[in-house]
């Protein structure tokens, strides 16, 4: 709501976006990517604010860009996107909501071609958490885990070591300096160590 206020709105119409927010964000089969996630993305984008060149749409991005979440999806960055766009255009026009839709697909994984300040300031939000200390990281990937219980385990293991592979072939995971100098080696440490266990045998 305070922060919809930069742009002129009043609480009376902000209020029922958030409720629609936080009900998204409460469903019962989110473990990870729920309001702690939000909440750990807001404050990181806080952090790096200052090199954002919109910094009250990067943050709204941060609000919206995991707003829709089916683990058996491909197409959630661009559901949520589309989610962005009708709930912020009434709000804040066209062009300020097209331009937090594209940063929400952009969180899609997969590096985008061209990757803007802004760009770069929501993608070392969201995957912040891939530099964060063993211990949280574990309780991270436990999550995950929960989110794909209906994944056979085999099946599981194979599927996101090839996705956590993705991110150390990458030159650079995190875009910003800010987040490089403080996560990169972490972040490289924590996904080669779960790569590890999951290539594991495991045990009867």
């Amino acid at each position: 709501v305070r922060l919809l206020s930069q742009f002129g709105v009043e609480p009376s119409l902000a209020y029922p976006v958030f409720d629609r927010l936080l009900e998204r964000y409460n469903e019962a089969h989110r473990y990870y990517h729920n309001l702690d996630h939000i909440n750990d993305v807001l404050r990181v984008i806080g952090k790096l604010t200052s090199l954002a060149e919109n910094p009250d749409l990067v943050f709204l991005a941060g609000w919206f860009h995991d707003a829709i979440y089916d683990p058996k999806s491909h197409g959630n960055e661009e559901a949520s996107a589309q989610l962005a766009l009708q709930e912020l255009e009434p709000l804040i026009g066209l062009e300020a909501s097209q331009v937090v839709a594209e940063l929400v697909v952009g969180t899609k994984h997969g590096m985008p071609t061209t990757i803007t300040p802004d760009l770069a300031v929501l993608l070392d939000a969201d995957l912040a958490i891939l530099g964060a200390e063993p211990k949280r990281y574990q309780k991270y990937a436990q999550a995950i885990r929960q989110e794909y219980a209906w994944v056979e385990e085999e099946a599981y293991r194979k599927g996101r070591a090839s996705v956590l592979k993705v991110f150390l072939e990458r030159p650079r995971i995190f875009q910003t300096e800010r987040m490089y100098a403080v996560g990169e080696e972490l972040a490289r440490q924590n996904l080669q160590e779960e790569i590890a266990q999951l290539e594991e045998t495991p045990k009867e």
